[in-house]
């Protein structure tokens, strides 16, 4: 199947799987490919499904495994054949822990964030209690969807203890599930009285949600590179968020952004990822840089992704270093993070336009 040992295994979760949603796909294979050619002078194991034999052929150093099913189900019986990997995989399933966890019980060597790592910052109630009072984040609490409808009762009290903290303010809250990606199920309550039981079309009951102040302001990530130890902010990055229908719908994003919060940004971003042990390799932060200036607070920060993000494809583009191999030789020991320069040429736009994602510079 492999079968060197100095190869590397590398795979993106939706390719490897088969997933067939062309949206979904054209931002898989957007990020494989960055992957791939930052790679190229490595050999390489690269796990495909079947329908998508052809895609790599024009890559250099590839081996590709052919498989059907699940790549998640795949690792588990063959794991073990490898000694090294970096992938790409979202938090969809709790697929991204799952698979760092198969890798790591096979003593598979990860050029990413540990299982213990991904579990901590994908659930957002776990990364909001271990980011207490290190940097600013929004108010944040934890309810389950209970079939009787209690947590709608719940919810109204702490909006109503929320709103009398600031009775001239309206409030606005954001619900979100406990795991979720790209704004995936995101509902926005403007008046305690839109939170019906309707909602549990969305969130079903047995699910486990947070309920967190909605903070009005402009979207954004920071890309970093981390050892595990010490993170680099490579570039603040805008994000394109749409508000439709009460939710959230993430488009793309441009980079780099000027912005007077960036070093702000930057901070918070860096902190966070150096609070959470075993964060490593690309990672990165969600924030929202406040338009209320009379907040003690102007840059709070939302989440952490433990993996590759969209933005890695944009900064390929542009990037004055190379990012996937400069993880692995930052991860092997071969260069330290201090040496890293992180320089930028350009201007870059990634979008979502129908089933593509388009990237140009500007």
């Amino acid at each position: 199947m492999t079968n060197e040992n100095d190869s590397i295994l590398v795979f993106e979760y939706f390719t490897a799987s088969g997933e067939k949603d062309k949206c979904i796909i054209s931002e898989a294979e957007a990020l494989i490919f960055a992957l791939l050619d930052d790679l190229a002078d490595l050999k390489k194991d690269v796990i495909l499904n079947k329908s998508y034999e052809n895609v790599v052929k024009d890559f250099k150093n590839v081996n590709p495994i052919l498989i059907e099913g699940d790549v998640v189900d795949w690792l588990k019986d063959n794991a073990s054949q490898f000694k090294k990997a970096i992938f790409i995989s979202a938090e969809n399933n709790n697929n991204l822990y799952n698979i760092t966890k198969i890798l790591e019980e096979n003593d598979v060597k990860t050029y990413t964030s540990t299982a213990e790592a991904c579990f901590k910052s994908s659930d957002k109630s776990e990364s909001y209690e271990a980011l207490y009072d290190v940097v600013p984040q929004p108010r944040t609490f934890r309810f389950k969807i209970d079939p009787k409808g209690y947590w709608k009762r719940a919810i109204e009290h702490l909006y109503e203890k929320w709103q009398a903290e600031d009775p001239l303010t309206k409030l606005k809250i954001i619900i979100k599930p406990l795991i979720g990606v790209d704004c995936e199920d995101i509902v926005i309550i403007e008046d305690i009285g839109d939170l019906t039981l309707d909602l549990d079309k969305i969130f079903v009951p047995g699910s486990r949600v947070i309920v967190q102040e909605f903070i009005e302001g402009t979207d954004v990530s920071v890309s970093l590179i981390s050892d595990g130890k010490t993170a680099i902010p490579i570039s603040l990055n805008e994000q394109f968020v749409e508000l439709k229908d009460d939710k959230g719908i993430y488009l793309g994003g441009k980079l780099p952004f000027e912005n007077k919060y960036k070093d702000e940004a930057f901070e918070i971003a860096k902190k966070a990822v150096e609070s959470i042990d075993g964060l490593r390799g690309f990672v990165g932060v969600d924030l929202i840089i406040n338009a209320d200036e009379k907040d003690i607070y102007s840059v709070y920060l939302l989440e952490i992704n433990s993996r590759f993000t969209t933005p890695y494809v944009g900064l390929k583009q542009i990037a004055g270093f190379n990012i996937g191999k400069t993880i692995v030789d930052l991860l092997d020991g071969e260069i330290a993070i201090d040496d890293i320069d992180v320089s930028l040429d350009g201007e870059v736009e990634f979008k979502k336009s129908g089933d593509n994602l388009e990237i140009r510079g500007i």
